[in-house]
């Protein structure tokens, strides 16, 4: 995946009624319609809203992996009874992620991904090995005041390792190179704390995490492509799944029952999916994916896109296929469904949190993305393998 205001706030904090573009109020516990910005004729009506932590900023990096997986980790740890006063350091995660790709990559004589995007497999293997840290404890940046961009990290890494990469005939000392670029990372970002106080307890990164409750193995990754055996599990072939992470596969139809139910059982899931398309309308609020094809509709029929109910293309596990295979759709973007609304059609949408901050769209850094999309652009899920049902886990070979 390529693509700080923090305080803990309900999902219904941040959207819009239609008639008054600053009113707020608490969609979570409201019945009442509301739209995705100011002069639209959608009327949204709550199905299921579960409690997320407030929107954060990942500024210009490309670590949304980090940014989503933690905030899908914060809503389990709401779940959890663990309280919603928690804020879990993107910063620490990608630090210590960075290492660990620049190892493989040399590994691979440079003939892999080397950057800021990764996925939600990293998160978790950050986790086992290293733990968590809060972001008060670690902000990953010199600057309080400015925003993430590792522009000139990610550019001293490949100055570390490219020479070794393309280089065969030099001994490699793997050692070495992987403490340069934790010593960059400790340059550009700061040095992460060995031990820490917080809340008044004293901790290192794995008591902390332990003290979380997440336990990384209750944690499983979905995905639907007809090019691997369904209820199998398969190495997904995104360049950002560095460290070829296996998904569990499933037919469309029982990926679409898991994501549905998890959210109506209380179960959020981390959400890897494509955001090039047109109807990726960030700045509206809304993700969809039109009968109409988007190359003929008129003028007037674009303006409509994010003010008018649309009718959905129907999605099939070909069309779905034929999508990944040239490359339309792609390992972009992760995010984090918190939710499910309906239109006054009764077409679905998930309620999705990002991590672009809360300004730059009309519903504060959420927005809805129609079932119909999430089916046609998912690359992956991660989720707690409790939320998937029994019927499902067990086809998998998961036991719940």
């Amino acid at each position: 995946m390529k693509k700080t205001l923090f305080g803990i706030l309900s999902l219904g904090t941040i959207c819009l009624l239609a008639q008054d573009n600053n009113f707020k109020f608490n969609l979570s516990t409201s019945t009442q319609t509301f739209t995705n910005k100011t002069g639209s004729n959608i009327q949204f009506t709550p199905i299921k809203l579960i409690d997320a932590t407030g929107i954060q900023n990942q500024g210009r990096t490309g670590t949304c992996w980090s940014f989503s997986s933690l905030s899908f980790f914060e809503s389990e740890m709401i779940r959890m009874g663990k309280g919603k006063d928690y804020n879990l350091s993107e910063m620490f995660i990608a630090h210590k992620a960075y290492p660990l790709k620049a190892a493989n990559y040399i590994r691979m004589h440079g003939k892999t991904n080397l950057g800021e995007g990764g996925g939600f497999p990293d998160v978790v293997n950050v986790i086992k090995q290293y733990g968590m840290v809060p972001e008060e404890v670690y902000l990953g940046k010199k600057d309080v005041n400015a925003s993430h961009n590792h522009q000139l990290l990610e550019t001293t890494i490949k100055n570390i390792l490219l020479p070794a990469a393309s280089d065969a005939t030099q001994q490699i000392d793997f050692n070495f190179l992987t403490s340069m670029v934790d010593a960059a990372c400790n340059q550009y970002l700061g040095t992460i704390p060995d031990k820490f106080t917080y809340k008044g307890k004293e901790y290192t990164p794995k008591t902390y995490a332990e003290a979380t409750g997440i336990n990384p193995n209750d944690y499983v990754y979905l995905t639907s492509f007809s090019h691997h055996p369904f209820y199998s599990k398969f190495i997904l072939e995104v360049p950002d799944n560095w460290n070829w992470e296996q998904m569990y596969n499933l037919p469309l139809n029982e990926l679409q029952e898991v994501m549905n139910s998890s959210i109506n059982n209380g179960f959020t899931w981390a959400w890897a999916a494509d955001v090039s398309e047109k109807e990726f309308m960030f700045a509206d609020g809304l993700a969809l994916v039109t009968e109409k094809p988007f190359e003929l509709l008129n003028d007037t029929e674009k303006k409509q896109l994010s003010t008018e109910p649309q009718k959905q293309l129907t999605i099939t596990q070909e069309l779905r296929q034929k999508g990944f295979d040239n490359y339309e759709t792609q390992d972009d973007h992760g995010m984090h469904a918190v939710g499910i609304v309906k239109d006054q059609n009764g077409t679905k949408y998930f309620a999705i949190k990002n991590s672009w901050g809360t300004d730059r769209n009309t519903c504060g850094g959420y927005f809805f993305a129609s079932e119909n999309y999430a089916l046609l652009k998912t690359t992956s899920i991660m989720i707690h393998k409790k939320a998937i049902p029994a019927a499902i886990a067990k086809k998998l070979g998961i036991t719940i």
